[in-house]
């Protein structure tokens, strides 16, 4: 799990990289909760997203948003973060240039950011969103969404109730051939604390249903 540093739009972005040794693997990006209220890309769910990607060979990175750790620059509510995004996709597609297809995994504003990158990079092809800040960011964007994907939330979520969401996913048009799956962390707060076993088997049942015994790409999941 090595350090690496990127070279990101307000200078230095800290990242933390583990290649696949296949070089057909597929990549992830994992993205963090918000910047400004002491989220990294060392939070608990965070990593533990991570390694459930790592477990199933992906190349994957995380990294800090500006302002955060050794990263450079300063908090953006969202426009700048989404550029790191970006930029950190870039990368990783450089380091993966014969990928067979691409991830975006995020917690909370992290989730929010991965969905604006989504639709911007035809390339991420699934997508994992966990506790997405229904209450406070705008998700009308996803219209329609364009890839396949899974939303996990808890039920005692303090800070996100789960009828939110539930109202942003009825909203949410679906592009043909996509499959939006929700799950429901019964007894879970908003960052998972006492539930992050179930939360991780249920991403990594999702990840084995998008892909086949080899590891390769299931385009969706109906």
């Amino acid at each position: 799990m090595p350090e690496v540093i990127i070279n990101g739009p307000e200078g230095r972005i800290e990242a933390r990289y583990t290649p696949s040794k296949k070089t057909e693997a597929p990549i992830a990006l994992i993205l963090h909760p918000e910047p400004n209220q002491g989220g990294t890309m060392n939070n608990k769910v965070v990593f533990s997203l991570y390694r459930e990607f790592v477990k199933r060979d992906f190349s994957t990175l995380r990294f800090n948003f500006r302002g955060v750790g050794k990263s450079q620059g300063s908090y953006d509510d969202g426009e700048g973060e989404l550029t790191d995004a970006a930029t950190a996709m870039d990368w990783i597609q450089s380091q993966n240039p014969s990928a067979t297809h691409c991830w975006v995994a995020g917690f909370s504003f992290g989730s929010w950011i991965g969905m604006q990158l989504m639709m911007r990079r035809p390339e991420i092809k699934g997508f994992i969103s966990l506790s997405a800040p229904a209450l406070t960011r705008d998700f009308a964007f996803l219209a329609p969404c364009p890839s396949s994907g899974l939303f996990i939330h808890g039920s005692d979520d303090e800070i996100v109730p789960s009828l939110a969401l539930s109202r942003v996913l009825e909203k949410i048009s679906i592009q043909k051939g996509a499959v939006i799956k929700d799950i429901i962390i019964q007894g879970a707060d908003h960052f998972f604390n006492d539930h992050n076993n179930e939360m991780i088997d249920a991403v990594g049942k999702y990840l084995d249903t998008r892909l086949d015994k080899d590891g390769n790409f299931i385009s969706n999941n109906e």
